[in-house]
């Protein structure tokens, strides 16, 4: 039996097809696709109408091969960010970009109304500027005339979930990110979203990843010869279903998502929302299974991807793959940067960016690229320390193993860097792990596998790990003090 993951990051969108077999799970790559934001005179926007239409291509892809051995398909997306639907399901704007510029000052403004410790009381969400939260008081502000018109607001999985089905319904680990959703009350936060003046009625319902939608619609059966393939919930937001392919054994580890951003932390039964994880503003997102992925969002290889961005336009063109080799070649320098500092959320030059911060916090100047892209790695690995420090400290345990997955387990230096850095041994993999997540779900919600647990197990078999153990504590311990100093 087949299923089909729709796995949408913040660069490309991939089509991959997973297929159960004498309990291992083999994938394959039907289609991938560009996903990129545009730029129009209002702001950024995600060009969701294309996206619709290459995920048709890829079902077209996917059915011509697989017939009716597909049994089922799921989106998962990033989280935050949202469509607003008027009358007649009319989708009243491009769904705006998490890095438009549209919200900045919006969360302190946010603040004056009801105070920072009572939205985490209620969410127990990290505070970002761009939570659906601030995007949604930024509509109030700058286009309350199209708020006033919507009749539906939709996750961006949801949206695509609507396209395929003709339901409008929402899914749990997606809706956690909003900062608009209580989890202990598993209801919206009506009470905190009314005292913003926000518009309550246009909140869906709220399923749990696993939860069966049904078949396409006729038009886009017709359209893609898929037949009436059977479209399922995933843990649609990707970081939860990159935690539910995470390889683990045991409960007392931390893991790593790793791709543009990296979320950072351990899965728990319940949220954890307390005076600690607010000063130290750790969020706790729905997972698969009725679990909670407690954890920080941390700036991941955005850093690397923009460095490689800059230097194309100037008419230089690195692979990942050569960036890489270029910082591991390169002499370490006594240089570090705070990842998640405000000036490399989205500056026009990273390298500028990343040596101004360096020469403004008087340390020594990475010149060359190779040193510019090891001082990014180096800082991200130390990051890594920061937070599995605070996740201790929140737990009262030690977290003995790192796993780490997703895209950034193919670049090896990471994940040395992170070992060396947490002191922990890492094992990497699968770098596929947010759609292998997605199909597990999808064999779950089919009867294919009893629970996460066997789920765990299928991917120990199936996918190639590999252990990186610690190396150089002393200097990394000497780098990380440093790295202190500038986060305190």
């Amino acid at each position: 039996m087949g299923y089909l993951a729709f796995d949408l990051g913040a660069e490309s969108g991939r089509a991959i097809v997973g297929t159960l077999q004498d309990g291992r799970l083999t994938l394959e790559e039907i289609y991938r696709f560009p996903n990129e934001p545009v730029r129009v005179p209002d702001g950024l926007h995600w060009d969701v109408l294309r996206l619709f239409h290459e995920m048709k291509e890829g079902l077209r892809r996917a059915a011509a091969r697989y017939g009716r051995n597909l049994k089922g398909m799921a989106v998962d997306t990033w989280g935050v960010d949202f469509a607003l639907l008027g009358e007649r399901d009319i989708l009243l704007s491009n769904p705006y970009h998490y890095r438009d510029r549209r919200t900045e000052g919006v969360m302190e403004e946010a603040f004056k109304l009801v105070p920072k410790e009572e939205i985490f009381s209620q969410t127990g969400i990290q505070f970002l500027p761009f939570n659906s939260l601030y995007q949604l008081l930024a509509w109030r502000q700058q286009q309350p005339a199209l708020l006033k018109q919507t009749r539906t607001m939709l996750m961006i999985p949801d949206l695509f979930n609507y396209f395929f089905t003709g339901v409008k319904a929402g899914e749990f680990t997606n809706a956690t990110t909003t900062q608009m959703y209580n989890p202990r009350t598993g209801t919206w936060a009506v009470d905190l979203l009314t005292r913003f003046d926000l518009p309550v009625h246009m909140l869906p319902d709220v399923k749990p990843a696993g939860t069966v939608l049904g078949p396409v619609l006729p038009g886009v059966a017709r359209e893609t010869g898929a037949g009436e393939i059977t479209v399922i919930l995933p843990g649609s937001h990707d970081t939860a279903s990159a935690v539910a392919a995470v390889p683990a054994t045991g409960p007392d580890y931390m893991y790593i998502s790793c791709g543009t951003w990296s979320l950072v932390g351990t899965e728990v039964r319940e949220p954890v929302i307390n005076d600690q994880t607010l000063k130290l503003n750790f969020t706790n997102e729905g997972g698969v299974g009725g679990t909670f992925r407690l954890l920080k969002n941390v700036t991941g290889l955005w850093m690397v991807q923009e460095c490689r961005r800059t230097w194309a336009r100037m008419g230089e063109n690195f692979s990942y793959g050569e960036l890489a080799a270029m910082a591991r070649e390169a002499q370490p320098i006594p240089a570090v940067v705070d990842p998640d500092h405000p000036a490399f959320l989205n500056p026009e030059n990273m390298p500028e960016a990343i040596q101004a911060y360096c020469r403004e916090t008087g340390q020594p100047v990475p010149e060359t690229k190779g040193e510019i892209v090891r001082c990014a790695l180096e800082s991200l690995a130390l990051k890594y320390r920061w937070v599995l420090e605070r996740l201790e400290g929140i737990l009262g345990k030690r977290l003995a193993v790192v796993h780490m997955v997703g895209g950034g387990t193919q670049n090896e230096l990471l994940c040395r860097f992170t070992a060396g850095a947490t002191g922990r041994p890492v094992v990497a993999g699968p770098v596929e792990a947010t759609a292998v997540g997605n199909l597990l779900v999808q064999a779950m919600a089919m009867g294919e596998i009893s629970n996460l647990d066997e789920g765990r197990e299928i991917v120990r078999r199936s996918f190639a790990l590999k252990t990186y153990e610690p190396e150089d504590q002393g200097e990394w311990d000497e780098k990380y003090a440093k790295f202190v100093g500038l986060v305190s």
